[in-house]
Order: C-alpha cells, then sequence, then structure tokens
C-alpha cells in the first residue's frame, strides 16, 4: 500500500442511526442513552493514543465514555487471548499487528464489524481484516519503518547525509564511516542501532526481496540480510546483539541520547522521540527521517517510491459485549479509522492508517519534528508490505524465525546451518499442519 490516500468523509456520527439497531431487533437500542465501553490499551502513561481517541470520540458522542483497560505492553496478546477466553475481556480490543489476526478471527473472538468497515471509503489498510467478504477489525495506526538519523553526529563524523537514494550496501558503508569518523573525533557513538527484534532484519529482507515469500519454507531470501548485520557487528558499527540483550539496551535510549547515529525503526518513534525530548529522557539536537535503504536501486531515490513493510494497527470489538453497548462500539470504531481521530493521533506524532496532506501537515507543525523535504517524503512516499501476511500460519513461522534470528544474531550458529533449520522445522512443525 501507498501512503497516498484520498480523504475520506466523516463517518462516526453517520453511523450512529444506521448502527443503533445492531444490537439486535428484540433490544432497542436509545442511540442518545448513556453508554460506557470499555477499551484495551497498554503503557497508559507513556502511550497517549488511547486517550486521545477516547476524548476525541466522547466529544463527537457526548453520551459515550470509553473507559481505558490496561494490560502489559510485552505480554498483550498472551493476556487478551486470555480474557477473553475468561469472558473478561474489554468491549474493543487492539491487535497490535497482523500477527495473531487469524488466531482472534478464526477463534470466533472477533464480531462483524462489516457495517464500521463499509462506511470507511478507500482505506487500503482494511483489506488485511476482510475474510469471506466481512470485515472483522478496523485499522487506526499504519506505522512503516524508516531510517532516524542525527544529523549532528553526520555533521561531527564528516559523513554525508543520507539523500534517499541509499541501498543497504550504502548504509553499511555509511554506518562504517561514521563510527570510524565519530571515534576520531573522540566520541564513543556508533554509526548504527539494529534492535534486537526479528523484524529488524526479517520485515526488510520480505519485503523487499523479489519473489520473497514467508508461508513457502524458502527462507534463503534472509541471507544477504544477515550478512549485513552480522558484517556491522564484526566491525564494531552498532552494539552486538549479546550486549544489546545483556545491558538490555533500547532504541530509544542509544538514539535519543546519541549512542548511535543511525536507528531503523517504525514511524511511531516520532512520538516516543518527541516525548523524551520534552521529559529530559532524550536529548536535543537536530534529527531527519530518510528512506529505509533499498534492495536496489531501481526503488530507491526521492524519484521513485521506496519499499518498506508495516502492519496496521486495527481494533476490533469483543463478540461477548453486551447487545447495547454494539452500535456505540461500532460507531467508534468508525471515528478511530476516520479523518478527524487521524488528526488528532498526527497531533500527538502518531501515523494514522488514514492518510491525507492536512494529517500530514498536523504531523509536521509539531515542534521538534524534522521539516526538511527528505523527512517528509520519507514519512509520506513509500510501499508498505506486511511483515505477518494473515495466514493459519503466519505465527508459527514467526516463532521459528525469531528461534533463527537469536541464534544467527548471537552466533551460536552459522548464517547457513540456522537457514537450513529453520527450513526444515517450517516444513515438519507449521506448514504441513
Amino acid at each position: 500500500m501507498k501512503r497516498a490516500i484520498p480523504a475520506v468523509v466523516s463517518t462516526a456520527m453517520a453511523l450512529t442511526l444506521v448502527l443503533a439497531g445492531c444490537g439486535g431487533e428484540d433490544e432497542p437500542v436509545d442511540p442518545n442513552a448513556p453508554v460506557t465501553i470499555t477499551l484495551a490499551g497498554w503503557s497508559l502513561s507513556s502511550t497517549p493514543e488511547f486517550k486521545t481517541l477516547a476524548d476525541g470520540f466522547k466529544a463527537t458522542r457526548p453520551n459515550v465514555t470509553v473507559e481505558l483497560k490496561e494490560y502489559d505492553a510485552a505480554n498483550y496478546d498472551t493476556q487478551m487471548i486470555a480474557d477473553l477466553a475468561a469472558g473478561t475481556a474489554p468491549d474493543v480490543y487492539v491487535l497490535k499487528n497482523l500477527r495473531n489476526f487469524y488466531t482472534y478471527q478464526s477463534g470466533g473472538q472477533l464480531l462483524d464489524v462489516s457495517e464500521a468497515g463499509s462506511a470507511l471509503g478507500s482505506l487500503p489498510a482494511l483489506a488485511p481484516y476482510q475474510v469471506d467478504g466481512k470485515t472483522y477489525a478496523v485499522p487506526y495506526r499504519q506505522d512503516s519503518w524508516v531510517l532516524y538519523y542525527n544529523k549532528e553526529l553526520f555533521d561531527k563524523a564528516k559523513v554525508a547525509h543520507p539523500d534517499g537514494s541509499w541501498t543497504w550496501d550504502d548504509y553499511v558503508a555509511a554506518a562504517k564511516q561514521l563510527t570510524a569518523g565519530l571515534k576520531g573525533a573522540g566520541s564513543t557513538a556508533t554509526g548504527a542501532y539494529q534492535h534486537v527484534w526479528q523484524s529488524t532484519a526479517q520485515g526488510f529482507a520480505l519485503a523487499q526481496t523479489p519473489g520473497a515469500d514467508l508461508l513457502s519454507g524458502d527462507l534463503a531470501y534472509l541471507k544477504p540480510y544477515y550478512q549485513r548485520s552480522l558484517d556491522l557487528q564484526a566491525a564494531g558499527a552498532q552494539p552486538t546483539f549479546g550486549t544489546a540483550n545483556t545491558n538490555k539496551l533500547s532504541y530509544q535510549v542509544q538514539f535519543g541520547k546519541q549512542q548511535s547515529a543511525m536507528l531503523l525503526m517504525g514511524t511511531w518513534y516520532v512520538a516516543t522521540l518527541l516525548n523524551q525530548r520534552k521529559s529530559g529522557e532524550a536529548d536535543t539536537f537536530e534529527w531527519g527521517i530518510a528512506p529505509a535503504p533499498q534492495y536496489d536501486r531501481s526503488t530507491a531515490g526521492t524519484s521513485a517510491t521506496p519499499v518498506t513493510f508495516g502492519d496496521p494497527t486495527g481494533m476490533g470489538i469483543n463478540p461477548k459485549i453486551s447487545k447495547s453497548k454494539v452500535a456505540a462500539a461500532q460507531a467508534f470504531l468508525a471515528y478511530v479509522a476516520g479523518e478527524e481521530a487521524g488528526k488528532a493521533l498526527a497531533g500527538i506524532g502518531i501515523t494514522p492508517a488514514r492518510a491525507s496532506d492536512p494529517i500530514t501537515e498536523t504531523l509536521f507543525a509539531l515542534d521538534g519534528v524534522p521539516g526538511d523535504d527528505l523527512s517528509k517524503f520519507a514519512y509520506g512516499t513509500h510501499e508498505i508490505r506486511p511483515e505477518n501476511p494473515v495466514s493459519n500460519h503466519t505465527a508459527g513461522m514467526q516463532n521459528v524465525l525469531n528461534d533463527l534470528h537469536s541464534a544467527v544474531m548471537s552466533d551460536s550458529k552459522g548464517l547457513d546451518e540456522a537457514i537450513t533449520e529453520a527450513q526444515a522445522r517450517a516444513k515438519n512443525e507449521v506448514l504441513t499442519q
């Protein structure tokens, strides 16, 4: 999908009367009656998007209160699956990515929200949530992975800034040049930081490599991406996987406290960096956004459309919700995926699923967000491919690939051995099930 999507009409209010009867004909619902719906969220003190959406919807529907229920961010899906099974889950819950959508949908844990979905107009991020012509969740965020860079550290190392045309070879060369240049200038910062997540290698490999298919069982496409990562580790141009794990390094500290000059990360980090600059958890320095390095020159440059990856973040309705609350919950879903909520999210640095020029302008008007042309291009122009294709095999494959990632990046197994072993496991443990 490309983040170049026409603006959509307001939907939440239009759905009020349409959805008022969704609770069943035997239970009429007064659309103006006070109602409270519960919404799952995580890290509420540092993740303002949930309160922003709840308050924004309250402004359009004063009779509806959205009450937040906090979950642990690291164990969100495990806790949510348990609560759904126990009947204690909130009325509306978040699908952090597409990895477990199949599990939720096929397990009957998502209400059909086609009424809300049909009112959203052109919204490509909606497609993954549609099964057999029905919609089971709506996207409210669509992050993509980009390259963050510290302009001041580039200047200190006397290395040219990214210009939007980089391939992975250019990125590797720059990381090494930065490390050497910074060392010569008396700095201990590294040229790059690669976080410990498997996404940092596998997401790009899957999205950018021609013919790559997570569900084929052929994992050879991963090899060049891991070769580069291992090369950067060996050269000292980024902290090793072992160091990052043992010392519990965070990408926020590595980039925000200027310990690394480059960081590949999702667009959600914009909001985090802005908040941490205000709190003092991050330094104040000149930074920018560039497109992620590309597989080859065919998609590199500001006259091309760079390829990156990212799953939408969506919301669905617990099928055990009280019938009297269904209309309000569906209207809330229509709101969170619409233009008004998109502007509200952009206003706190979050990338909404709904893309439009006014939304982009809102985000780049925030204090501290870089206003250069390359940053705007990187944020708004790219083809986003999913990290997690919707399938009954996706979760199992990602578990196998997470083991491969840890084995390769920790040097506990050779790259070829790890890929061969993962392919055998994929065939015997996942794809034949």
